[in-house]
């Protein structure tokens, strides 16, 4: 962790700089003020130690500048002019300590080792009140198909380790719950686990989340805010619809992904941090670098270790799990002990395709719970209907070259854009109307109208 020493006596300097070092600390030493509000300008450090009579920008307006460059900073005045007033005016000016030289060493590691402390509780705040991080034990994973099985065997052997993972699989699959599966496996399972959804931030925004800023960067940044990057240092940051980042955003998480370097939105300073990066995907990421959508060469340094999930219909032995699953978590939610399905309700279930996968699954579960009256969740409960009227699909238009996985991507894609163009036009273009009768949330569809260029 760095700090910063502002310190003009020469023996002083050299005393601090020696113990910090041997304590582990990465020091920076300078004479005055000035330098020391220059250097805050262009580096983050844990803690500012500075001596009170200096010449120019006394210790105040340093512990000042400290506090308004990032709050988090822990800050230390030392003098050898020590009273009460002036201590207490320290403290006023937000000092988190004030030491009369001569100070024993140990006292003043005593007080860094408390902020450390400090200063993580604060990283750690910021993060959980955002409902995107994840500090929990191993999230519940529902199936044992022959064609999901596999997936979990993958999981279980990439977790461990530190590798890059891409998920890819369509909309509501469950590649979230996975990643956090992967983190919960790894070493880095005491720290957090931070999702970003790169679709749903703007891209002029998404930067300064993943990155943060320096204070002045933009109207309206008073003070500098660190990034997602950065407070997740140690844990794991999982970037969702990847395949929607911007190709400039693109470049530099390439060189985060390289070097594990950035520097803030408006900064100058190069900042080091430790995570690691899962990233997931409803797009065919292949054929964005082959249009040049997507950088090829983040592709590869995001797909070190890539997992194809299947979509629901291609699993349906899992269904009647995951309805069990659903069902038992209602029970408790809605406090419906007798909750249970109906005669020929699962085989429903079961020969409805699911083009919004799990999560359409467990919408539709919550809402027959709530609709049913007595417990029991009948067919008229259950708002999807197994029987769809679908024109054949022209394979003359799909290559039928590549892999097996290239081509059913392509058979998929075409069906896709198919259903919900047909969809669309037969709901008078109301988009709303259209995602309730394709079973995907709203959201999912604008992305998939965009995707396919539907108009």
């Amino acid at each position: 962790m760095r700090i910063l020493v502002v310190e003009d006596n020469s023996g002083m300097q050299r005393m601090l700089d020696r113990v910090l070092k041997k304590s582990g600390y990465d020091v920076t030493v300078v004479s005055d003020g000035e330098a020391a509000v220059h250097r805050m300008r262009e580096n983050n450090y844990f803690a500012v130690i500075s001596d009170l009579k200096l010449p120019g920008i006394d210790g105040l307006a340093v512990l000042k500048a400290a506090k308004q460059a990032d709050e988090r900073t822990i800050t230390i005045i030392i003098t050898a002019f020590g009273s009460v007033e002036t201590a207490v005016q320290a403290m006023k000016d937000g000092a988190d300590d004030f030491l009369t030289k001569p100070f024993d060493t140990n006292l003043l590691l005593m007080q860094l080792e408390k902020g450390r402390q400090r200063y993580q509780l604060l990283n750690e705040n910021a993060l959980l009140r955002d409902a995107s991080v994840f500090s929990g034990d191993m999230p519940v994973v529902i199936g044992n198909s022959p064609v999901f099985q596999p997936i979990l065997d993958q999981i279980q052997r990439v977790g461990p380790l530190d590798s890059a993972v891409l998920l890819q699989g369509e909309s509501g699959t469950g590649k979230e719950i996975l990643a956090r599966m992967i983190h919960a496996l790894s070493h880095r399972r005491q720290r957090h686990f931070v999702a970003i959804n790169c679709a749903a931030i703007p891209h002029d925004l998404l930067e300064n989340e993943l990155f943060g800023h320096e204070r002045g960067a933009f109207t309206g940044a008073d003070r500098r805010k660190p990034g997602k990057f950065e407070l997740a240092d140690g844990g794991t940051v999982f970037l969702d619809e990847i395949g929607d980042m911007a190709p400039a955003l693109q470049a530099k998480v390439l060189r985060f992904l390289q070097e594990k370097q950035f520097e803030r939105v408006g900064g100058n300073a190069t900042l080091t941090v430790n995570v690691r990066v899962i990233a997931a995907t409803n797009r065919n990421l292949k054929e964005h670098v082959r249009s040049g959508q997507f950088r090829e060469d983040l592709f590869y340094r995001l797909s070190v270790f890539p997992i194809e999930i299947p979509p629901l219909r291609d699993r349906p032995e899992d269904i009647t799990l995951l309805v069990d699953h659903f069902l038992d978590h209602f029970r408790r939610e809605f406090r419906k002990s007798n909750l249970r399905l109906g005669p020929q309700t699962l085989d429903r279930l079961i020969r409805y395709s699911w083009p919004g996968n799990v999560r359409e699954l467990q919408n539709c579960i919550e809402r027959a719970a709530i609709l049913t009256p007595d417990g029991i969740i009948r067919t008229e409960h259950i708002a999807v209907n197994p029987v769809r009227d679908v024109k054949m699909v022209d394979l003359q238009s799909i290559p039928m070259d590549g892999s097996l996985q290239d081509v059913m991507s392509a058979v998929r894609y075409t069906i896709e854009k198919k259903l919900i163009s047909e969809t669309l036009k037969r709901n008078g273009w109301n988009r709303s109307q259209s995602a309730r009768d394709l079973g995907i949330n709203y959201k999912t569809l604008l992305h998939k109208i965009k995707e396919f260029g539907i108009e």
